[in-house]
Order: structure tokens, then C-alpha cells, then sequence
């Protein structure tokens, strides 16, 4: 009894399986080897989309490009289309091959395959691509010279790596961390470092901060780093600024005085009225003088009186 119920439990599983089987023949579908490729620019690439089923010798296939919510053709009536134009190939009937990668392929892939024979007759599947882009130099700001005791602000910026990079600034070559008091070597310092931004903050200067700094911005694909620059933590000279000043009081107390001293002898007098009396000088009383115009000089009008 117990043979026989073995023998049909086992039927079953296999009419079933059959069963199973018979749903699945004449179904395109697709798979691939590597949903999330990743690529560092200027390398290349293959999109990889294999047919695993179907009952159609010659199907269709297409590739698009979404991007920023755009849709585009790649592969479409056999040719590849777009900046995909002469860097790009089918292998293998359906996987996609780009050369020399840009940043600017970064983007999803679908691929779309058209089985006219088959019962289930389209499939497709997406790929997305990241195309890793090494830093390039970044630009560092670091302060020539600080006051003891006041804050200062070292930056680091770099705009072309993908993905963002991570910055870190080192001090005469040695690594800084991102807070000092986290790390004993530090403890004379007093700084914060946001290795998002590249922004090192330092809250008071000591003189110990004083050295060569430079970045280094990295990611996944790379690194580069900037020039060394010098920060120089200098003492405020408390007792030379006052007597700085005094000096200038002084000076400016002696050009006063200076000025009072030529005005009370006469250095700033007027001495408009004595040039014109020398210029114009008086006519005697009683004569009158005329002046002809043939003649162009002068005669008496009238005589002297006596």
C-alpha cells in the first residue's frame, strides 16, 4: 500500500514538472552577467545582455539610453546610433561594447530583445553604468601668516572626480586627523577637519601649527594633490604696536607745532596788497594824464599849479 502511494505521489511531481515545462518553451528571456558595471573613464566596458531562451533564430534587438529622464536609441535596425557611433559594437548578437568610456556615458542601459516566434515574445532587462572619474589637481587656500591665538581656515576644493572625492591635508607630511583632540600627537592643536568639504578649521593657532600644508583629494579611481604651502603662526609684538604708536602721536604733534610756529612769524602772510602797490603806483595830485592814439604816449592835460 505504501509502494503504490510513492509511485503516485511520484507521477504527479512529474506530470507537474512537464506541466511546468511546457509553459516555459517559446519564452524569450534575459539575463547578464553584471547589472551594475563599473568603469573608470577612458577604459572600456561590455554591457553584458545573453538570451537564455527562446524559439526565434534572428530576434530583434535594441538598445536605449535613459539619462536625466531622456530616452535615446544605442543600438537600433542594426547600427549603433548617437555619440555611440564608432566606439561601440554588438557582441554576441545582443551584449553591448562601449570604447574609451567618458563620463558622459554614465548612465541606464536597457536592453530590449523582439522574439516574433516565440509565446512570450519580448523581454528586456537594465543595466546601469557608473564611469568612475579620477580627481584632478585640486585648489588649495592656506593662509601666509597668522596671529597666535586667532582662527584660521585652510580649503580644499576639487570639481572633476566622480564620485566626489574625499580630502584629507597633511602638515610637513604627516597625515592631520579630522579632529585633534582625538589623537595625542595633536593635543597643542586645536583644529577640525571636514573631509567632505576639504575645509580645515582651526579654532586658535598655535605656533606648532606652523609648516608646510597640502591636500589630497581621492577617490575610487584616484588621487591628486596640491602644491605645498606654508603657514607661518607669528606672536603679536604687544609692546612694539603701542610704541608704534606713540611714534606716530609724536610725529604728528611736532608737524603741528611746526605749522603755529611759521604762521606766528609770518612764513603764511598774505603779501597781495604790497605787490600791487609796487605795480600801481600812485599819480600826483593835479595832473591828469592822456594818452593819443597816434602817439601812444602820454601828455599833461592840465599843468601844475602853483
Amino acid at each position: 500500500m505504501a509502494l503504490w502511494r510513492r509511485r503516485l505521489l511520484g507521477l504527479r511531481y512529474l506530470c507537474l514538472l512537464l506541466l511546468f515545462r511546457g509553459c516555459l518553451v517559446g519564452a524569450v528571456n534575459l539575463k547578464s552577467s553584471n547589472r551594475n558595471p563599473v568603469v573608470q573613464e577612458f577604459d572600456s566596458v561590455e554591457l553584458s545582455c545573453i538570451i537564455t531562451d527562446s524559439q526565434t533564430s534572428d530576434p530583434r534587438i535594441e538598445w536605449k539610453k535613459i539619462q536625466d529622464d531622456q530616452t535615446s536609441y544605442v543600438f537600433f535596425e542594426n547600427k549603433i546610433q548617437g555619440d555611440l557611433a564608432g566606439r561601440a559594437e554588438i557582441l554576441g548578437k545582443t551584449s553591448l561594447k562601449i570604447w574609451n568610456v567618458t563620463r558622459s556615458d554614465a548612465a541606464l542601459y536597457r536592453c530590449e530583445v523582439v522574439a516574433r516566434n516565440d509565446r512570450k515574445e519580448i523581454d528586456e532587462i537594465a543595466i546601469e553604468l557608473t564611469v568612475q572619474v579620477k580627481p584632478v589637481t585640486p585648489v588649495c587656500r592656506v593662509p601666509k601668516a597668522v596671529p597666535a591665538g586667532k582662527m584660521a581656515t585652510l580649503q580644499c576644493q576639487e570639481s572633476e572626480g566622480h564620485p566626489r572625492p574625499h580630502y584629507s591635508w597633511y602638515r610637513n607630511d604627516v597625515p592631520l586627523p579630522t579632529d585633534s583632540r582625538a589623537n595625542p600627537r595633536f593635543r597643542n592643536s586645536s583644529f577640525l577637519l571636514n573631509s567632505e568639504t576639504g575645509t580645515l578649521v582651526f579654532s586658535a593657532v598655535h605656533k606648532e601649527d606652523s609648516g608646510q600644508y597640502y591636500c589630497i583629494a581621492s577617490n575610487d579611481a584616484g588621487s591628486a594633490r596640491c602644491e605645498e604651502q606654508e603657514m607661518e603662526v607669528y606672536d603679536l609684538n604687544i609692546a612694539g604696536i603701542i610704541g608704534g604708536v606713540l611714534v606716530v602721536l609724536a610725529v604728528l604733534v611736532l608737524i603741528t607745532l611746526g605749522i603755529c610756529c611759521a604762521y606766528r612769524r609770518g612764513y603764511f602772510i598774505n603779501s597781495k596788497q604790497d605787490g600791487e602797490s609796487y605795480k600801481s603806483p600812485g599819480r600826483p595830485d593835479g595832473v591828469n594824464y592822456i594818452r593819443t592814439e597816434e602817439e601812444g604816449d602820454f601828455r599833461h592835460k592840465s599843468s601844475f599849479v602853483i
